[in-house]
C-alpha cells in the first residue's frame, strides 16, 4: 500500500469450490467491462481515531478511479477533515454538544443517530455526501417503516432531519462543508394530530377493532373515574395535578415542597425533572420561558396534596436511616426523586388496570386543557395554566370541545335565534291593523270594451 494510495481492479464473482470471492485474482478481469475499479488512501492515526484505509469503489474505469483518489488527497480537504466517515463526525458532534443538550433532546438525538442516520450514512465520507443520498435515506426510512406496518410520520422525520441538519451546520463552521445537503428535502407532509375525545362511539369502535386516535382526550366522568380507581395509589396527588392542572411530565417529578403554596393555594413551576442516559436525572428549565409559571389550585387539590405529605412523613419514618431528604414532593418510598420514565410507565399500568380507554400521560394535559374550556375559563386563564407560549398553540393543538360544551354552544346558537324570532312575532301583534276599504266592483254596464285596433 503506497502511502499516497492506490487504485485497483477486483470483482464478486465467487470460486465454485470455496464460495469466496475471488477479488482482484478473478481471471475474468482482463475482459472489458467485468468488475470495477476501487481505490485504497492510508488514514493517519488521530487523538480519536486509530490509523485506517479509506476504501471506496464501484468506478466504472480506472480514470475515474484516479480523478477521486486526486480529489481525496487534496490537502486542503485532508487539512479540514472532509476525510472523515459520517459516522465519525455525527459521533464526534454528538459527544460535543451532548453536555449543552437538555436530557429530552439529547435521548432524541442519540435515537436519530443510532436508529437511522448511522445505519443509513455513516459509510459515507462527509466530503462527498450529497443531498441526493440523503435524500434516499430518508426514503429508505419511510419504506421501512411502511413495509414494517408502523408507518413513520412527516413530523418525526422532519424531526430527523433537523438534528442531519444540526450536524452538517457545525461541520460547515468548521470548514468541512461548504453546504448542508440535508437542506430541502422532499418529506411527506402529515397534519398535526388534534386531540378527539373518547365519546362512547369512539370506545366501541375501539373495542371492535383495537385501532385508537393519535391523541385521545378522556371524557370528564372518565377522567374522574379513573381518578376514583387509583384514589387509593400512593401517586395519587401526583396524577390528580396531572388531569386537573396540565403540568408536564418533568414539571410534576421535579416539584419541590416549597414550590407549594398551601395559604395562597398556588403552585410555582421553576424547574423539571429530566431523565438521561442510564437514568441519570438532571434538573432543567422549564421547556420555555413561559413555563415558569405560578399556577392557582382549588380547595380540592390542597386537600390531597396535604394528605400526601402526611403520608410521605410516615413513609420517612417508616424508611429510617435508609431515607433521603431531597425536599421533592413525589419520591419513592426512601425519599428518592422518581424518573420520569417510572410515573409514564406507572400511568400506563394504572390505565390498563382502569378498563378505560387508552391515553398517553401526556393526553393529561390536553384533558386538563380541555375541561378548562368547559369550565369557562378563558384561552388566555387556559394558556398561562399550561405554560404556553403563545395562544395559538393553546387553541390549535390542546383544547378539545367536550360533547357537552358542544351541545351547550348548539342550544347557546339555537336561543339565539328562537329569541329573535320571538322578539319579531311579538312586535308584528303590537302593530295597529290597519282598516282597508272595500271597493265595489263595476257593473258591466260601467265595463269598458276595447275595440282591436285593425292592423
Amino acid at each position: 500500500m503506497h502511502g499516497t494510495g492506490t487504485i485497483y481492479k477486483r470483482c464478486g464473482c465467487r470460486d465454485p469450490l470455496t464460495g469466496r470471492q475471488r477479488g482482484s485474482a478473478c481471471p475474468g478481469l482482463k475482459r472489458r467491462g467485468h468488475g470495477s475499479w476501487y481505490l485504497a488512501l492510508p488514514q493517519p492515526a488521530t487523538a480519536a481515531h486509530r490509523a485506517t484505509r479509506l476504501r471506496r469503489g464501484g468506478y466504472p474505469t480506472r480514470a475515474v478511479a484516479a480523478h477521486a483518489l486526486a480529489r481525496l488527497r487534496d490537502p486542503e480537504l485532508v487539512s479540514s477533515g472532509a476525510l472523515m466517515s459520517c459516522a465519525q463526525w455525527l459521533g464526534h458532534w454528538y459527544a460535543t454538544v451532548e453536555p449543552h443538550l437538555r436530557a429530552s433532546t439529547a435521548r432524541g438525538y442519540r435515537k436519530h443517530l443510532q436508529q437511522y442516520l448511522v445505519p443509513l450514512l455513516g459509510r459515507e465520507l462527509l466530503c462527498e455526501l450529497t443531498h441526493d443520498r440523503v435524500q434516499q435515506a430518508f426514503d429508505m426510512i419511510v419504506r421501512q417503516h411502511r413495509d414494517s406496518g408502523r408507518p413513520i410520520s412527516g413530523n418525526t422525520l422532519r424531526r430527523i432531519q433537523a438534528t442531519l441538519r444540526a450536524a452538517l451546520n457545525a461541520a460547515i463552521r468548521r470548514g468541512m462543508l461548504t453546504a448542508n445537503p440535508a437542506r430541502y428535502l422532499d418529506l411527506p407532509r402529515t397534519p398535526r394530530p388534534h386531540p378527539v375525545v373518547w365519546t362512547d362511539a369512539r370506545v366501541a369502535e375501539w373495542l371492535r377493532t383495537g385501532q385508537r386516535p393519535a391523541v385521545a382526550v378522556w371524557t370528564p366522568v372518565q377522567t374522574a373515574t379513573f381518578l376514583a380507581r387509583i384514589s387509593d395509589h400512593r401517586l395519587y396527588a401526583l396524577y390528580h395535578l396531572y388531569a386537573l392542572r396540565g403540568l408536564r411530565r418533568g414539571e410534576g417529578a421535579g416539584l419541590r415542597w416549597y414550590d407549594i403554596d398551601f395559604t395562597a393555594r398556588t403552585l410555582t413551576i421553576t424547574r423539571q425533572l429530566q431523565q438521561r442516559e442510564r437514568g441519570r436525572l438532571e434538573v432543567c428549565p422549564p421547556k420555555t420561558a413561559a413555563g415558569e409559571r405560578t399556577i392557582a389550585l382549588d380547595s380540592g387539590t390542597i386537600h390531597i396534596l396535604v394528605i400526601h405529605r402526611n403520608q410521605q412523613r410516615l413513609e420517612k419514618i417508616a424508611a429510617g436511616e435508609l431515607w433521603n431528604e431531597s425536599e421533592y414532593v413525589f419520591t419513592d418510598r426512601y425519599g428518592r426523586p422518581l424518573r420520569p420514565d417510572h410515573i409514564g410507565h406507572t400511568f400506563q399500568t394504572l390505565v390498563r388496570a382502569s378498563g378505560l380507554p387508552p391515553v398517553r400521560l401526556h393526553d393529561l394535559r390536553h384533558g386538563a386543557a380541555s375541561l378548562a374550556l368547559t369550565g369557562g375559563c378563558d384561552l388566555k386563564v387556559i394558556q398561562a395554566q399550561l405554560g404556553h407560549s403563545t395562544i395559538v398553540t393553546t387553541a390549535d393543538t390542546y383544547t378539545s370541545v367536550l360533547p357537552q360544551t358542544a351541545h351547550a354552544g348548539a342550544e347557546d346558537t339555537a336561543r339565539v335565534i328562537i329569541d329573535a324570532a320571538r322578539r319579531i312575532s311579538r312586535s308584528i301583534r303590537q302593530q295597529p291593523k290597519r282598516r282597508h276599504r272595500r271597493t265595489k266592483p263595476r257593473s258591466a254596464a260601467h265595463a269598458v270594451t276595447r275595440t282591436p285596433v285593425a292592423a
